[in-house]
């Protein structure tokens, strides 16, 4: 056990301390939370966004926070997820890799006596006291409206397009293509001529829509599911002469996604802040450290085993030209992460996005 803990010292951050609740009155007896995240390649959200909201949100609640990254790694993420429980966890949030691993972690912590909380991702077939997130099937139905709305397609009557889905092994992908679907298959004239999924992955987007684009040379829109695999489909158009020409989508502003916006070559992004999942988390882990039971203000339906998981979900924004510098001015990416080079300074600029 000794070596265990040792390990999880060595990889984890720890940041806030255990001198008061945030509920008020005296300090729970235990003030430690454990935090999972998935991995640093599918979204840089896993590297800073989410990280650094949760270590702010840990500090101004007064608890004691592990956070630790799987690096794509579900053995790993077993690991980890032993090593906080023998550490003492009183809350684990679980940003799953796949529902059958996260579940495993979660059948763990209860035996243990630790609350599990979903955070972002749903768990299939879990046991997830709570699952905070966005609505991930209005995510879908945004992207889709809003890719109808692309200056690309907005007035043709046939349009010929094809998806790049997220992972089969998140279960938030599939609610994505459920919205984006429930939208685009209703638009009269609209053809899809491919569907498959990137994997959340750049260099699979790449390869997918390479071949899609071979088979398809008359493509009008991608609907892709993410910012990084967004930028994989823009800089296989480029190489054809077609950036800027096929409506491309995305999600979670990221700061390419933002210069792509910016540029005209993805028509959206999906801003998604992360104090909507965050902020509401580390608050729901100290209520529950202190012993309290809150109540939800709705509930999702597992698909696995149609249990109602109480549930927290926040409402997302689509981002285009006009809203382009909101993720800026609201803190949720730096002006010079969006904004790197002189030529990006002088497009920052002309889209009201000040830099330093």
């Amino acid at each position: 056990m000794t070596g265990v803990a040792t390990a999880m010292t060595a990889g984890l951050v720890a940041c806030g301390n255990n001198k008061t609740s945030s509920t008020g009155g005296a300090p729970p007896a235990n003030t430690k939370v454990g935090i999972l995240l998935p991995d640093t390649a599918s979204s840089p959200r896993w590297v800073s966004a989410d990280p650094n909201e949760l270590k702010a949100q840990c500090a101004a609640n007064k608890l004691t926070c592990f956070i630790d990254n799987a690096n794509g790694s579900a053995t790993t993420q077993q690991s980890q997820a032993q090593a906080l429980i023998n550490a003492g966890v009183g809350v684990l949030l679980v940003v799953n890799l796949d529902s059958g691993s996260g579940k495993a972690i979660e059948a763990l912590a209860q035996q243990h006596n630790v609350v599990t909380i979903d955070y972002d991702r749903l768990t299939a077939g879990g046991t997830a006291s709570y699952y905070v997130s966005y609505d991930n099937v209005k995510v879908g139905e945004d992207q889709g409206t809003a890719l109808t709305q692309a200056p690309q397609v907005k007035d043709k009557s046939a349009v010929n397009y094809v998806e790049i889905d997220g992972a089969p092994t998140d279960n938030n992908a599939t609610q994505f293509a459920q919205g984006y679907n429930s939208v685009l298959s209703k638009q009269p004239g609209w053809k899809k001529l491919a569907d498959q999924t990137g994997n959340w992955d750049a260099a699979t987007a790449q390869t997918v829509f390479t071949t899609m684009l071979g088979q398809h040379p008359d493509i009008n829109a991608v609907m892709v599911a993410n910012d990084t695999m967004a930028q994989s489909v823009i800089n296989v158009l480029k190489s054809q002469g077609l950036a800027g020409k096929v409506a491309v989508s995305g999600q979670d502003s990221t700061a390419g996604g933002l210069d792509n916006v910016m540029a005209g070559t993805q028509a959206f992004t999906i801003y998604k802040p992360v104090a909507g999942e965050a902020d509401v988390a580390i608050k729901l882990a100290g209520q529950i450290l202190a012993g309290q039971k809150p109540t939800a203000p709705t509930t999702v339906k597992d698909p696995t085993s149609g249990r109602a998981v109480p549930a927290y979900l926040a409402d997302p924004t689509v981002i285009t030209k006009a809203n382009v510098a909101k993720p800026v001015t609201d803190g949720y990416v730096t002006a010079a992460a969006v904004c790197p080079t002189p030529a990006l300074v002088q497009l920052c600029a002309a889209n009201g996005i000040k830099t330093p």
